[in-house]
């Protein structure tokens, strides 16, 4: 734990770099993630411009201080003893910008929100995304993807801070993006903006897609409990979901953790779960799958922090 001397020392120094009111002490991680789960943050902060997240980056440097990138804490587990040192979340900011056929939307947008700015405009390529519930920074880091499409199909560009402060700009093609992954979290890139290039579409034909897409993950996904999206990638030549329903596993609990009676690639925040829970669920299914059917699951889902001492 950071001693109170060395509390007060780097909040002067966030607060120099950003407003106060961009920097919250002891901040409970569970209001900032999907899932509802998650232990205490050092620092959380949530800067406004690319000025400021270089910044921090380099105050971080500076004072040996551990730095987390939280994002909009959509496909993420944080474990119950928090986030030691400073967490960033970008979710101020938003804007989208459209010029022609390219949309420039900032990492801390919804993806959701930039295909409804694409819709607006007439511009298709991103329907599949209209059920995405991450941040446009969040959906680089893992090439998300639904339906279908994915992010690699319609990037041709990115503004990042790297490890260093330094703003680089990074075409799509050097970042890597393959099924779920990128080289983003190995570079230690913190994505700020992304352009994407679309199509001139009809209105009607791109909305009957969105529509007909938001219908299905509303029928289907368990989007009345909190929950971290889709738990596992998946397997070669197989589907999750279909691997836990057949394992007898839907519906199974553990503390307030659940796999989904809906969708068993799901994994639910039921009842006040701690994350321990959570992730103890995760590796029941993954040992049950694999003793039952000798299928490996990946986890699509990501785990940071620590555990409770």
């Amino acid at each position: 734990m950071i001693r109170v001397a060395e509390y007060r020392h780097l909040y002067e120094k966030l607060t120099e770099v950003t407003p106060p009111k961009n920097v919250m002490v002891d901040e409970p991680l569970r209001n900032h993630t999907y899932t509802r789960l998650g232990g205490k943050a050092d620092f959380l902060v949530t800067p406004e411009t690319y000025e400021q997240v270089q910044e921090i980056v380099k105050l971080a440097n500076h004072q040996e201080v551990k730095f987390t990138l939280l994002g909009n804490g959509s496909n993420l587990i944080v474990k119950d003893g928090g986030i030691r040192g400073i967490v960033m979340n970008l979710k101020k900011l938003t804007a989208i910008r459209i010029d022609e056929t390219s949309i420039v939307a900032q990492s801390g947008a919804r993806i959701i929100d930039v295909s409804r700015e694409a819709l607006k405009e007439e511009l298709s390529g991103l329907e599949f995304a209209c059920g995405i519930p991450g941040s446009v920074g969040g959906a680089l880091f893992m090439n998300a993807g639904a339906y279908g499409g994915e992010i690699k199909d319609v990037l041709v560009s990115t503004k990042v801070v790297d490890r260093d402060g330094e703003l680089l700009t990074l075409t799509a093609e050097e970042l890597d993006l393959d099924y779920r992954t990128s080289n983003i979290p190995d570079n230690g890139y913190i994505v700020l903006e992304a352009t994407f290039s679309l199509e001139k579409g009809e209105y009607k034909a791109i909305k009957a897609i969105m529509d007909d897409l938001t219908f299905k993950r509303e029928t289907k996904q368990p989007l009345e409990y909190p929950s971290c999206g889709s738990v596992f990638k998946r397997p070669p030549g197989y589907f999750a979901g279909k691997l836990i329903q057949d394992s007898d596993l839907q519906g199974q609990q553990i503390g307030g953790a659940q796999v989904s009676e809906k969708h068993a690639g799901f994994i639910v925040n039921k009842s006040e779960a701690t994350a321990s829970e959570y992730i103890d669920l995760i590796h029941h299914v993954q040992a049950t799958v694999k003793d039952k059917f000798g299928v490996t699951l990946e986890r699509e889902v990501k785990i940071i922090g620590e555990d409770l001492n």
